[in-house]
């Protein structure tokens, strides 16, 4: 049995009684294609009180933005009927299945929205979909907000505490990362102590509780350590390795420039046999792990290590630092890895370089917390990991205005929200069930 055409886009469309289309009008000049989109029944339930059987007032023109068909651009266009109801005196607009209230989206082209933005840019979404990019933002953040009001939080123990900038430095978010589920629990603007209590705040809100956390993962920061001696009274501090190799090398960044910039001609004497490329070379390959250096840089470092430069020592103490965390993470106890830091510590406090001086003084203060950070050596990678996905949010959001946009963007990539609306072209029916969220 033929069906009309407007009976087959009433059901291309996944629309129920009593809505239907009436007309379809396609336009290949302008790539569009518009459906008028009817209510075929005159007496209605109120959507105030749920009384049956009640009489329409009026009608309200409305207009929303549909999936394109093929390269058609899709419009849906309907008179949205207004109840007025006897039983509770009220007159209230019919909702619309396939829309939701004051949205000029419907469902579906929002659900696709939200999938492209989880993997582009939003202003490349926005491009994509021939959409403004303002306009999806305002859909990343109503539907964040309502998927994470369901977010469930009640089984975190572990958390990572780490920062990161907005715009060059001059703003910072604080994010909460739950190690074990591996996803992003929490951001807010600031780093001080306050943002801990902001933390534990939502989680009460989410189900979880503070006096659950066993486990707390960050860097030196007394801000943090202070909100969590106060917020988080069970759990152990720890101070992940990320962070502590990211001193280290910062430490041995200081001696290299500081004795280049001081003594050139000595620099220059220890180094003669090295070519031009290869001492620019030098500094990368000092920062970078031995498996992947090049020919130019094996025999750049080759070269150092057979010099009286601090920049030499200073590598080798960098080095060394890192031979305690991995003794510590081939599982050879915990006393192995108090001996093998002290003995570190005390090296770098004779070494009269002044960088590496304050690093062992900061993990001395912080001795326990290092530590505990080597006993917990599954989760440093993935704070490290969650560093580097932050900084890819922060491009997805390039152009954001607003730290809240760029916290709506962290929690759609990276918190593994289980409420948004579906891609749907993963799903063949129903077509608009379960969107409305």
């Amino acid at each position: 049995m033929s069906l009309s055409t407007e009976a087959l886009f009433t059901a291309a469309l996944g629309l129920q009684a009593p809505w239907r289309v009436e007309r379809a009008e396609l336009s290949a000049a302008k790539k569009r294609i518009d459906f008028e989109v009817v209510c075929t029944e005159r007496r209605l339930t109120c959507p105030h009180c749920g009384a049956p059987d009640q009489g329409i007032h009026e009608s309200i023109e409305r207009s929303w933005r549909h999936l394109d068909f093929f390269q058609f651009e899709a419009w849906l266009h309907a008179a949205i009927p207004r109840v007025a109801c006897t039983a509770c005196g009220k007159t209230s607009q019919v909702p619309v299945p396939w829309a939701r209230e004051g949205s000029g989206f419907t469902l579906l082209f929002e659900a696709l929205a939200l999938s492209l933005c989880k993997e582009l840019p939003v202003a490349h979404a926005a491009r994509h979909l021939r959409a403004d990019a303002k306009a999806l933002w305002r859909r990343i953040e109503h539907y964040v907000k309502l998927a994470r009001q369901k977010d469930d939080m009640s089984g975190v123990r572990h958390i990572g505490i780490d920062e990161t900038s907005l715009r060059k430095g001059h703003e910072y978010v604080t994010a909460v990362h739950d190690l074990q589920q591996k996803r992003l629990l929490f951001v807010t603007e600031g780093r001080d102590h306050q943002t801990v209590n902001a933390f534990t705040q939502d989680l009460s809100e989410h189900g979880g509780s503070a006096q659950a956390i066993s486990h707390v993962s960050m860097d030196m920061s007394a801000a943090y350590l202070k909100g969590a001696q106060q917020q988080l009274p069970q759990a152990a501090i720890c101070y992940d390795r990320f962070h502590v190799a990211a001193l280290a090398g910062k430490a041995m960044d200081e001696v290299r420039a500081a004795e280049f910039k001081s003594r050139p001609t000595a620099v220059a004497q220890a180094l003669g046999e090295l070519d031009r490329a290869s001492r620019r070379s030098l500094s990368w390959a000092m920062r970078t792990h031995h498996a992947s250096w090049n020919q130019r840089h094996i025999q750049a470092m080759y070269t150092l290590q057979r010099t009286n430069l601090q920049s030499a020592r200073a590598w080798r103490m960098k080095g060394a630092l890192r031979e305690v965390y991995e003794a510590a993470a081939q599982g050879h106890g915990e006393e192995v890895a108090r001996t093998g830091l002290t003995k570190w510590i005390g090296w770098a406090m004779r070494s009269r370089l002044e960088p590496f001086k304050r690093l062992a003084r900061t993990l001395k203060t912080h001795f326990e917390g290092v530590i505990a950070g080597m006993q917990q050596g599954r989760s440093n990678a993935f704070v490290e990991a969650m560093n580097g996905l932050m900084q890819n949010a922060k491009r997805a959001a390039r152009g954001f205005r607003t730290s809240r946009n760029f916290i709506a963007i962290a929690y759609l990539r990276l918190s593994k929200l289980k409420h948004l609306p579906a891609n749907p072209f993963e799903y063949a029916a129903p077509r608009f069930a379960g969107l409305s969220t």
